[in-house]
C-alpha cells in the first residue's frame, strides 16, 4: 500500500535539512527477515545536529519510529505510517577507543565495537561480538549474550528527544532490566560510552572466538531471521519451552521455526510479515497450552497489517 506523500510539506518546513527524506520507501530490504511494507517517510539524518533539527520541526502528531540494521525487527505488510528514522554509519557509525574506554555511534555494529575494543586490548566487550545488531538497539534492549550485558559496561548514552533536545543518560538513568531499558521510547540514542578493562590480547581473542563458535554451531545465522524471538521467562529457556511444545520446524506459510534453534524464526524464502508474526503467535499459544508459561516477544514489531 502507498501512504499520502508528505515529503514536500516536510522539506518546505525544514529548509536547512541535510539528510535524505524519501516517501513510500520499502523497508523490507532494511530488515534481516526481508519482509514488510513501506515507510510513509524514511529519513536518514546527516548527523546529530541534523536529527535534532528535524525532530524539532516535525509536527508532534506525526509518529516516529527508529530502526537500526533490522536484525530484531518485523515490519508488517501494510507498512509504517509516519516517519521511520534510520541512522547511517556515515553519520553515526564512528567507533574510537582510548585507555579503557570505547565511544561508539549508535549505527555502529555491535561486532565492530567488540573488534575495536579488542584491537585496543580492552576486555569486557567481547559479548558484543556475538550480537547481530547495532549499538542503538543494544542500548534500547540492554542487549546481551554469553554472560555479558550492555548494563555491565555502559558509562553513559547520548540521545535526542522527540522535541529535538540533546540529552545524556548515565548507566543508572538508563534503568536497565532484562532485555529493556526504562528510557522514554521516543528518545533516539546517538552514541554510547563504554568502559572495559585493559586485558591481555590473547585472552580477548580467545573469548571472541568462543562467542563466534557458539553462534555458528547453535544459531541459524545464515538464514533470513530476526535473532532470538522471545525473551527467556524467569527460570526457563524459551527455546526449551518451544521445543517441548512440539514446535521445532513448525511452519506458517513461508515462515518456519528453526530446526537448529527453536527460539529463531526464519523466512524460508517467500514469507510475509503476516506469516512470521502469525507463526510467533502460534508458538506462544502452543507454549501456553503445554506449559502455562506466557512467552513475551523480544523482536520488535511495527506497522499496520494488511486487511
Amino acid at each position: 500500500m502507498a501512504f499520502p506523500d508528505i515529503s514536500a510539506d516536510l522539506k518546505s518546513a525544514m529548509p536547512d535539512l541535510r539528510g535524505r527524506l524519501l516517501a513510500n520507501e520499502s523497508l523490507a530490504p532494511l530488515t534481516w527477515f526481508r519482509v514488510g511494507g513501506p515507510a510513509q517517510i524514511l529519513f536518514t539524518p546527516a548527523d546529530e545536529d541534523d536529527l535534532a533539527y528535524f525532530l524539532m520541526r516535525l509536527p508532534q502528531e506525526i509518529p516516529v519510529y527508529t530502526v537500526g540494521v533490522g536484525s530484531n525487527l518485523i515490519v508488517r505488510d501494510g507498512g509504517v505510517s509516519g516517519v521511520v528514522i534510520r541512522l547511517s554509519p556515515r553519520g553515526f557509525g564512528e567507533v574510537k577507543a582510548e585507555g579503557d574506554m570505547v565511544r561508539a555511534g549508535t549505527a555502529a555494529l555491535d561486532k565492530r565495537v567488540a573488534e575495536t575494543a579488542a584491537a585496543a586490548n580492552i576486555g569486557g566487550l567481547e559479548f558484543y561480538f556475538g550480537i547481530p545488531g547495532s549499538i542503538g538497539g543494544a542500548l534500547r534492549m540492554n542487549a546481551g549474550a554469553n554472560g555479558g550485558e550492555t548494563k555491565h559496561v555502559l558509562v553513559e548514552a547520548r540521545g535526542i528527544t522527540r522535541a529535538g533536545e540533546k540529552v545524556t543518560f548515565s548507566n543508572a538513568d538508563m534503568k536497565f532490566v532484562y532485555r529493556n531499558s526504562g528510557v522514554d521510547t521516543s528518545v533516539i540514542f546517538t552514541s554510547a560510552l563504554y568502559r572495559g578493562r585493559v586485558t591481555d590480547p590473547e585472552t580477548i581473542r580467545t573469548r571472541m572466538a568462543e562467542v563466534q563458535n557458539h553462534r555458528e554451531t547453535a544459531q541459524p545465522i545464515r538464514e533470513k531471521t530476526g535473532g532470538s524471538t522471545f525473551k527467556n521467562p524467569p527460570g526457563h529457556s524459551a527455546w526449551k519451552l518451544i521445543d517441548a511444545a512440539g514446535m521445532r520446524g513448525f511452519r506458517v506459510g513461508g515462515a518456519q521455526v528453526s530446526e537448529m534453534h527453536c527460539n529463531f524464526l526464519i523466512n524460508t524464502g517467500d514469507a510475509t510479515g503476516h506469516d512470521i508474526e502469525t507463526l510467533g503467535e502460534t508458538v506462544r499459544a502452543r507454549v501456553m497450552e503445554n506449559s502455562g508459561i506466557d512467552l513475551h516477544w523480544e523482536i520488535k514489531r511495527i506497522g499496520v497489517a494488511l486487511p
